[in-house]
């Protein structure tokens, strides 16, 4: 487990409470707590003020209580506790924990433990919204994953396949297949073949509410089983709570793009 404390064991950096404007910065690393500050004023007597830093040990730090309330002051109470947890050596072993592995327990927890564990800091919030987590839970309820399904996930989201309905599912398919066929449509309808173009769109509206060709019926069974459909109002309330029904497809359009810390909320 040692080998999971890397260092700085923690650092957080940020301005100071108003109305100043000094810059603190804070870094612990498993022998020493560095305390460091830059005077930021227009004063004259403080334009030429060098910034300072002071270095003490886990032992002396926890003895300090002007250094741990100055802390307190800048950063809050919670980092204020954290650090004291960490100068007694009482690392979070499971936040340092790299994301394959952390990804591999999550596997094992229901949908609505992992909504709560999602709330508990930033990094399992980030690792609980991921691709990687929510394709993981796709492709762990059935053994294939359709390749239509698969497409649709690499390119609008995996979370969002997960939480749209079946019919909205068979749309999207539709919609990327009529796509995929559209230059070859295009060509036959210059032809005049109006009735042809007529019967095609009659086929469309009949397998919105068929069963897809060439998806596995398991695949559909899972898609409109209770707690995946969020557009319907089924499903766990509790986990809905924690990832919001926002997330619901509508229409295939283009995905959402994307005091400074280095640790996650404690």
């Amino acid at each position: 487990m040692a080998s999971l404390l890397k260092e700085p064991l923690f650092e957080i950096s940020g301005q100071g409470p108003a109305p100043t404007k000094d810059f603190y910065h804070l870094s612990i690393t498993k022998s020493d707590v560095l305390w460091r500050f830059w005077r930021i004023s227009m004063r004259n007597d403080c334009r030429n003020a060098k910034p300072g830093e002071q270095i003490e040990s886990h032992g002396d730090y926890l003895e300090d209580t002007r250094l741990q309330s100055q802390v307190g002051l800048v950063f809050g109470q919670g980092i204020q506790a954290y650090t004291l947890a960490l100068s007694r050596g009482c690392y979070d072993y499971l936040e340092r924990l790299p994301d394959p592995l952390l990804l591999h327990i999550l596997s094992y927890l229901e949908l609505e433990d992992v909504g709560t564990l999602g709330q508990t800091s930033r990094r399992f919030r980030k690792l609980c919204s991921s691709e990687e987590f929510w394709e993981q839970v796709v492709r762990g309820r059935w053994e294939t994953v359709p390749a239509e399904v698969w497409s649709l996930g690499t390119a609008l989201g995996w979370r969002r396949v997960f939480f749209t309905s079946k019919l909205q599912l068979q749309k999207l398919i539709s919609r990327q297949r009529q796509h995929q066929a559209g230059p070859q449509l295009r060509g036959e309808g210059e032809e005049g073949d109006e009735g042809e173009e007529e019967g095609e769109e009659g086929e469309e509206e009949e397998g919105l509410t068929s069963q897809a060709s060439g998806t596995p019926e398991a695949f559909w069974d899972f898609a409109g089983s209770s707690g995946t459909n969020l557009s319907s109002g089924t499903g766990d309330s509790s986990y809905t709570e924690s990832f919001s029904d926002s997330d619901t497809l509508s229409d295939p359009g283009p995905r959402e793009s994307g005091s400074s810390s280095s640790v996650v909320d404690t």
